[in-house]
C-alpha cells in the first residue's frame, strides 16, 4: 500500500497545478472572486455526507481496515452545514425561487459536479476495503489542496469583514489532514498491507479515475469562477444592517 499512497501524492502535486489554483493564488483578482466557484460546489458538497453515510461506510466491521474507514466517514459526513452558512455569509445566497435553484443544480454550468458524486458512488459502492481506501485517500489529496487556498482567501476576506468562514477557512482545513487515516498507528498499519500485483494495479487505476474526475471538476469550478461576478466586500460589511447608498448589489449566482 506504500507505493499507492506514494503514487497519490504524485498525483496531488501535479493536481495543484491546475489553472483554478493559480487562478486563486492571482492577487490582482478580489479575494472573494477566488471564491466565486462557490454556488458551483453545492450538488457534490451537500451529497458528500450521503456519500460518507450510504457509500463509502462498511455496514458490517469485521476488520480493521473497516474500521479505519468508518472511522474517516463518521468524520466527514457532516460538514455540509458549514458550507451553507459560509455561503449566506460570503453573499452567495441571493434570493431564488425553488425551481430557479432546481434548474440551477442541475443545469448545464454544473453537470460535472453532479457526475462526480455519481462516480464515486459507481467506483466505491462495491469496492473492496483496500479500494474504497485508495479512492478516500486520493479524495482527501484534492480536498488538501483546495482547503488550503480557501483557507488563505478565507482569511483575507476575514480581515475585511470580521466574520469568520468554517467551511472555507481554518476550521475546516485543520480537519482535512490530507489523509484517510488519522493517527501515526492507522497510518502504519495501512503502509504495511501487503497487495498482489493485481490489486496494486486496481488501486492504481482507482486512484487514476479519481484524480482524472476532480481534475474536470477544477476545471469546471474554474470557469464558473471567471464567468460569474461575486459580492462586493463593502455589500458584506454591511450584511444584516443597513447599506450605505454606496453599497453594490451583488449579482444573482444561481
Amino acid at each position: 500500500m506504500q507505493r499507492v499512497l506514494e503514487f497519490i501524492e504524485q498525483k496531488k502535486q501535479a493536481y495543484a497545478q491546475l489553472p483554478l489554483f493559480d487562478f486563486m493564488q492571482d492577487q490582482s483578482i478580489p479575494p472573494l472572486q477566488r471564491l466565486g466557484f462557490a454556488p458551483c460546489m453545492a450538488h457534490f458538497i451537500m451529497s458528500f455526507g450521503d456519500l460518507n453515510k450510504y457509500v463509502f461506510r462498511e455496514k458490517e466491521t469485521t476488520n480493521q481496515l473497516h474500521d479505519l474507514i468508518n472511522e474517516h466517514t463518521y468524520e466527514d459526513d457532516h460538514h455540509w452545514p458549514w458550507f451553507l452558512t459560509d455561503l449566506k455569509k460570503l453573499g452567495f445566497c441571493q434570493p431564488q425561487s425553488f425551481t430557479e435553484v432546481m434548474r440551477f443544480l442541475w443545469g448545464e454550468e454544473t453537470k460535472v459536479t453532479r457526475q462526480l458524486s455519481y462516480q464515486l458512488s459507481a467506483y466505491t459502492l462495491q469496492a473492496q476495503p483496500i479500494q474504497k481506501i485508495a479512492i478516500i485517500e486520493a479524495i482527501e489529496a484534492t480536498g488538501n489542496v483546495l482547503f488550503n487556498l480557501t483557507t488563505r482567501i478565507a482569511l483575507e476576506i476575514q480581515a475585511e469583514t470580521q466574520q469568520e468562514y468554517q467551511y472555507f477557512g481554518e476550521f475546516h482545513f485543520k480537519l482535512e489532514t490530507g489523509h484517510a487515516v488519522g493517527d501515526a498507528d492507522s497510518e502504519a498499519v495501512l503502509k504495511n498491507i501487503e497487495l498482489s500485483d493485481d490489486g496494486l494495479q486496481e488501486c492504481f487505476d482507482l486512484v487514476e479515475k479519481v484524480f482524472e474526475m476532480f481534475t474536470e471538476w477544477a476545471e469546471e469550478l474554474h470557469l464558473y469562477a471567471c464567468k460569474h461576478s461575486v459580492p462586493t466586500l463593502p455589500t458584506l460589511l454591511y450584511s444584516g444592517s443597513s447599506s450605505p447608498s454606496n453599497a453594490q448589489t451583488p449579482s444573482p449566482h444561481y
